[in-house]
């Protein structure tokens, strides 16, 4: 019962991968149904510390998917405890409980600074997704966007749930395309701020140095880290047309993997196992997707539907997900390799693009434009859901996010 709903999110989008779920997972609920989690027994102080904790929490456990918050009557799931402040300091203490076995899932106490609160109910509403469903949460990532609001496109970062938006550069140039390392301690992406040719960047957020990792002649963009965070998978034009090649990064080593003629690459991206890379081509005459071994070889072409194919993510469950145009809009589609079969996960009410997986395998964070606005947008692939990142308020137009923590084991 435990893990009741861990073979929803392995089945919901291709039931062919039921067969390859653990034995002890058993299916009690509808592929988009939530569980009802009484929170009525978690109790909060008067203090803002306490209500902002409260809040959030509230706030993520919703946003996750998995549970609908009600009251005592008839809840599958039970939270107790509570979170008040003591000193200068909150404590949470929490436990979880299986309302009907009345078997403990989950007990941990929390204690941080006030001014921590958001994160420690970001830490609890992770915790209890992976104590009930088995499955990953996302509250505690970190996205990074690109945003115009100077009149440039510069760097951004804020929470999953679109709080505590900060602006990470200011090269009063254009950027591009950047992605978290496995780790979130690193960030690299695509500028043109030193030259009139785009140059690959690295971040290191804790010192905020900054470092030029590719400035050959030409271009040098869309850099992705491996899942083990050693090398980067990026497009250079150095030797002629944009070619995908990967970069080891401690011995800045390059590996060439294509050499296609009069054909450009774009928007690598590696798979779960470091073993192969997703990627954009037109040699075919239109924008297509194809793989290839890490080791290089003849690219395998991606079988889909649509004119063009572009911005693909491969997540962390082995699905991936990218843009095709289809109708005059971009789509959002999933494929699933192992099967080869596509499933649709956006509505046909705009043009959807640049999706990044969260860690949860479940959600999408995409650019959302209509009437000439862009925005970015969480899209939630079992069910309806599909909101906005930042509050309305928030000034400018968003690209490129890109979600942090998709390696990292709860």
């Amino acid at each position: 019962m435990k893990h009741f709903i861990s073979a929803v999110v392995v089945s919901a989008l291709f039931l062919a991968a039921l067969t390859d779920c653990p034995a002890q997972i058993r299916v009690t609920k509808g592929l988009s149904e939530a569980a009802f989690l009484d929170i009525s027994g978690f109790k909060s102080g008067a203090d803002n510390a306490s209500l902002v904790f409260r809040r959030t929490l509230e706030s993520d456990l919703t946003r996750s998917g998995w549970f609908k918050l009600a009251g005592p009557a008839r809840p599958e799931f039970t939270l107790i405890g509570g979170a008040e402040e003591g000193g200068a300091r909150l404590v949470v203490r929490s436990e979880a409980y299986n309302t009907m076995t009345r078997a403990r899932l989950f007990s941990k106490t929390y204690k941080g600074g006030k001014e921590e609160a958001r994160s420690l109910a970001h830490q609890l509403a992770d915790d209890l997704v992976f104590a009930l469903t088995g499955q990953p949460g996302m509250a505690s990532s970190k996205i990074v966007l690109v945003g115009n609001r100077t009149g440039q496109k510069e760097l951004y970062i804020c929470d999953a749930d679109g709080f505590n938006l900060r602006q990470l550069t200011r090269d009063n140039a254009i950027s591009l395309a950047p992605r978290w390392s496995p780790d979130g301690k690193q960030i690299v992406y695509t500028s043109y701020y030193r030259t009139q040719f785009p140059e690959v960047f690295l971040i290191t957020m804790q010192s905020g140095r900054r470092q030029c990792l590719a400035g050959f002649p030409g271009l040098n963009a869309s850099a992705a880290f491996s899942p083990d965070g050693r090398k980067l998978a990026l497009i250079l034009s150095k030797d002629g047309n944009p070619d995908l090649f990967i970069m080891d990064i401690n011995s800045e080593r390059l590996t060439r993997l294509t050499a296609s003629k009069r054909a450009a690459e774009a928007s690598p991206s590696w798979s779960p196992d470091g073993r192969q890379i997703v990627f954009v081509s037109d040699s075919s005459g239109t924008p297509q997707l194809y793989i290839i071994g890490q080791e290089g070889g003849e690219p395998r072409r991606i079988a889909v539907g649509g004119s063009q194919n572009v911005d693909p993510d491969w997540g962390p469950n082995g699905y991936i997900v990218y843009s095709s145009f289809i109708g005059g809009r971009f789509q959002l589609y999933v494929f699933n390799p192992a099967a080869g079969e596509t499933k649709q996960i956006t509505p046909p009410d705009a043009s959807y693009e640049d999706p990044s997986w969260a860690p949860d395998g479940r959600h999408i964070f995409c650019v959302r434009k209509q009437n000439y606005n862009s925005r970015v947008f969480i899209v939630d692939t079992l069910g309806p859901s599909c909101i906005n990142l930042l509050r309305e308020s928030v000034k400018g137009d968003w690209f490129s996010p890109d979600c942090s923590g998709k390696y990292i084991k709860p």
